[in-house]
């Protein structure tokens, strides 16, 4: 034991919102019921690289009499942190964090009241909708007409809740930036354990995009079913573009 500076978390300011997570080099920080919490006192250096990421400023650095920092603990503990992430695991974690809680509810149109406008009114039905985030056995996706949707459309697509996302179920991924065959697994595992009617994926005209329509293209043939796949391509100004593919070539409001 020694008197040395480690990190400390104000419990009643932490949201365990895990933004913190990433910017510990030491993997010294998880999420427990809801909380951030240290590993352990050996993983910590001290210098406080995580606290300038904290939205609400709830790690701070003291000083107190704890564990030495100890390295080759650390690289242990970061090779089987690496171990663990690269297993399978096609449910979220269950991190307590409130992004990841799981809602069904009626889309406020559903409400009786008079919908003032084609794009005032939000046609959301689910929660969450992030696809590494939606449970595998999600109630809503029980014979469900599915959206499958890059998460970039909704900002170029001007009315894109009443002309997708009403009365689907829906979930959103970039191909770009995630994980394209944990995409193709847990769609394959989707399609599997649901009676899914239908599958729309809109998708920009950029060519990483096309990721996402090959690994549900993918999924669906490894799931053994058939289901009627629509691809709908937005362009980067918000316009509907005509698809190179056979598959899925009705037009925009055929697909919708």
């Amino acid at each position: 034991m020694a008197l040395r500076k480690i990190i400390k978390i104000d419990e009643e300011k932490c949201t365990g919102c895990g933004v913190c997570l990433p910017n510990c080099a030491e993997g010294a920080l998880q999420i427990v019921n809801g909380k951030v919490k240290l590993v352990g006192d050996k993983f910590c250096d001290g210098l406080g690289a995580c606290l300038a990421h904290c939205p609400e400023d709830a790690l701070v650095i003291e000083e107190r009499e704890s564990e030495e920092f100890d390295v080759e603990a650390v690289e242990h503990h970061l090779q089987e942190k690496k171990n663990t992430d690269e297993s399978p695991r096609l449910e979220p974690p269950a991190t307590g964090c409130p992004s990841s809680r799981m809602m069904h509810f009626k889309p406020l149109e559903a409400s009786g009241e008079k919908t003032p406008g084609p794009s005032s009114r939000s046609m959301l039905s689910h929660w969450p909708v992030q696809l590494k985030l939606a449970p595998v056995s999600a109630p809503y996706f029980r014979n469900a007409d599915l959206l499958i949707a890059a998460d970039c459309v909704p900002f170029a697509y001007p009315d894109f809740h009443r002309d997708f996302i009403k009365g689907r179920a829906v979930v959103v991924g970039c191909p770009k930036l995630d994980d394209v065959q944990y995409y193709r697994e847990k769609l394959t595992e989707i399609f599997k354990a649901n009676t899914i009617r239908s599958v729309t994926v809109p998708h920009m005209e950029v060519p990483c995009c096309f990721g996402l329509v090959r690994a549900v293209e993918d999924a669906i043939q490894a799931s053994g079913k058939n289901i009627p796949l629509h691809k709908v391509k937005i362009s980067v100004r918000g316009e509907v573009q005509p698809e190179d593919s056979e598959v899925g070539k009705p037009r925009i409001r055929q697909a919708l």
